[in-house]
């Protein structure tokens, strides 16, 4: 087996790997494990490591039971998803002053030490300053075509585990939202409207599911919000 080219051409002397292999297609978006041999498992300072030494944003690498997580850069189909739904939330958590977005890759602090750059989280503000060091309110995936099995299963637990008070994974082909809680074991599926009212509002943030898929598949501009 060859050795990976596309993790050998940014590790240094510090970090080897001699056996891994990863098929890309560039025609869509990919996530896969990286089964390296050397060394076995995956730790904090290798992946910060690779992270230091990528060109621009992409890809994505995420650490969960020292499995690497390799994603490349996202379709544009899936900007839109993303960039349409930050711009609806943060809107809403700005006017009610509970947080501000983090678009991906971005990190996600969990206490359990895996390491995640989710496509979209919410850091929580307390008395009027950031604080993330904290849980975030909300953390949300969109799904590519290989990613549902970490979107849904790895990623899922790892945020549950650490008490994430709610987690999106939109489905851009079935235009649906699966939201899951810490102690839910199934998610709930929405394709109508969604009601997200963090902890201590009294107010909800909605949003019409049908509208926003709609608002993606258009070839305008997004509307302003």
């Amino acid at each position: 087996m060859s050795p990976n080219p596309v993790v050998t051409a940014i590790l240094d002397r510090e970090l080897i790997v001699q056996s891994a292999e990863l098929h890309f297609d560039s025609r869509a978006e990919q996530i896969m494990s990286m089964p390296a041999l050397r060394p076995r498992r995956w730790t904090i300072d290798q992946v910060e490591l690779l992270i230091d030494q990528r060109q621009g944003m992409s890809p994505r690498y995420e650490l969960v039971d020292g499995e690497l997580l390799v994603t490349p850069a996202p379709s544009e189909r899936h900007q839109r998803i993303v960039l349409r739904l930050a711009l609806l939330i943060q809107r809403f958590v700005s006017r009610e002053g509970i947080g501000e977005i983090r678009l991906g890759p971005s990190l996600l602090p969990l206490t359990s030490g895996e390491r995640f750059e989710p496509d979209l989280h919410v850091v929580p503000a307390v008395d009027g300053r950031l604080r993330p060091d904290l849980h975030s309110l909300l953390v949300c995936e969109v799904l590519s075509p290989r990613s549902s099995r970490h979107d849904r299963i790895t990623k899922r637990r790892a945020f549950q585990r650490n008490a994430i008070p709610e987690y999106w994974i939109i489905d851009g082909d079935a235009e649906a939202f699966e939201i899951w809680h810490p102690n839910d074991e199934r998610a709930a599926l929405v394709d109508d409207r969604i009601v997200w009212q963090p902890s201590g509002l009294t107010v909800a943030f909605e949003l019409d599911v049908k509208q926003f898929f709609a608002d993606i598949a258009s070839d305008s501009p997004l509307p302003a919000v």
